[in-house]
């Protein structure tokens, strides 16, 4: 255990959050298994995006298989190297276009998780503009000798500032991005609380109305359903142009595009992330990744997913040379996640289990034996036909770790051979639009 290099509250936050079924913000290098081709590929995508190429990518599988995980490691790489991200569940509420502006109540929340490496918690919009503010101040001091207090200080950061607007003003809603930038700007400069706050609730997409954003700040458009992606755009171009490598975009839970009940409503939102999908296959959007996470029903149902549509179909459908190769393609927009090996399954519960002995400080004492043992119990009581995903075992696993070392007179075998022993999913009619057991790797 002395070998694990973890520290506690890391720990602890992996082991009560795969307990809880839910896919862990931090640690999760820790308990990463099977996954290195689909992780090498999104990660030159990374790569792509700081050199101003953007980047559209899909995450297909099934509950349980790994998207979510695969997101998050994304997430904290991105942070790491650089990025602005933002991440999102989609969900009856948060869609991409609504009537009732599920589109914009998507945008909002993204803007509330706008998470940076010094920032990865969400919430990083004041300290993005203001570390940018601050760095140019220290600019301008290095170069002009002249202090914060001193004539003719500020209007050298002003320009400073316009600089880097002026490479957004070209942009679709460039110019009114632009302006509400600068007004925050002069609202840190005057100590104007209520003109920074009318700034940051523009960014936000909070104003309603077109007066109201014209009183409060001069300009005449807001942030609404219709135009809510291109600010994405501009911010990915912004956050790049201020030192930041782009911005990394990142929506899980597609399948509720694919559950919209309404033909047209449904239509409308696969017509949207069209649009999203050709502007950054066309490279409309400098600097922009997007990472998708839905089910193999989001994209391959013939009557609601994307297939039912012939430009979804034509653009994300498997080449005829690789199904019929029996290979996987780790490069074209579409990554599918296969199943793990037993291998890789048990690896992952060895890693678990080191992780939680090093948690509750006592000594792992479960050999390989012991966990080929538990996984065979579950397919036994499964059924041979079904596929294992680490989702359905994990929470499973640490409930008996749990069990294990609260009773240390109790062994695995006991356990799992006793009468009143039940995998997770015999106790719930699992189908893809359940979350149950969504802690996926």
């Amino acid at each position: 255990m002395a070998k694990l290099k973890i520290s506690k509250k890391v720990s602890t936050a992996l082991i009560n959050s795969v307990g809880a079924g839910v896919v862990p913000r931090v640690g999760l290098e820790y308990i990463a298994v099977g996954r290195e081709q689909e992780l090498k590929s999104l990660l030159k995508n990374l790569d792509d995006i700081a050199e101003g190429v953007p980047a559209f990518r899909f995450i297909i599988g099934n509950y349980g298989s790994g998207k979510s995980f695969i997101l998050q490691l994304v997430r904290n790489r991105a942070m790491e190297q650089g990025f602005v991200v933002a991440d999102v569940d989609l969900s009856p509420e948060r869609r991409l276009t609504g009537t009732n502006n599920e589109g914009l109540a998507t945008y909002r929340e993204l803007m509330s998780r706008l998470a940076t490496k010094t920032r990865p918690d969400g919430g990083a919009l004041v300290s993005i503009l203001e570390g940018w503010i601050n760095k140019i101040q220290q600019d301008v001091a290095k170069e002009t000798e002249l202090r914060p207090n001193d004539v003719g200080f500020d209007d050298k950061v002003e320009a400073k500032i316009r600089e880097v607007v002026q490479y957004i003003e070209d942009l679709v809603h460039g110019f009114d991005f632009g302006s509400v930038i600068v007004a925050y700007w002069r609202g840190y400069r005057l100590d104007d609380d209520k003109l920074k706050g009318a700034a940051l609730r523009w960014m936000r997409g909070e104003f309603t109305t077109k007066i109201e954003a014209k009183a409060a700040l001069g300009v005449r458009v807001i942030i609404d359903d219709e135009s809510w992606y291109d600010y994405i755009k501009l911010l990915a171009k912004f956050v790049a142009e201020i030192g930041y490598k782009g911005f990394v975009v990142l929506l899980d839970e597609a399948v509720h595009l694919h559950q919209i009940a309404m033909t047209v409503s449904r239509e409308k939102n696969y017509n949207r992330l069209l649009a999203m999908f050709n502007d950054t296959m066309q490279c409309k959007a400098e600097h922009l990744g997007i990472v998708i996470g839905g089910t193999t029903k989001f994209l391959e149902d013939p009557n609601r997913g994307l297939f039912a549509d012939a430009a979804w179909r034509r653009r994300t459908k498997e080449s005829r040379f690789v199904t019929q190769a029996g290979v996987q393609e780790f490069l074209g927009p579409v990554l599918r996640l296969n199943p793990l090996t037993k291998e890789e399954i048990l690896m992952l519960l060895q890693r678990l289990a080191e992780v939680h002995a090093f948690n509750y400080e006592y000594t792992q004492t479960l050999k390989n034996s012991d966990l080929k043992e538990f996984v065979q119990e579950i397919v036994n009581r499964l059924g041979a036909e079904v596929l294992l995903t680490p989702g359905e075992i994990v929470r499973d696993f640490i409930s008996l770790l749990n069990v294990m070392h609260q009773n240390p007179s109790i062994s695995l075998g006991e356990l799992i051979h006793g009468a009143n022993f039940q995998h997770t999913m015999k106790n719930k009619n699992v189908n893809e639009s359940d979350d149950v057991a969504e802690f996926s790797l």
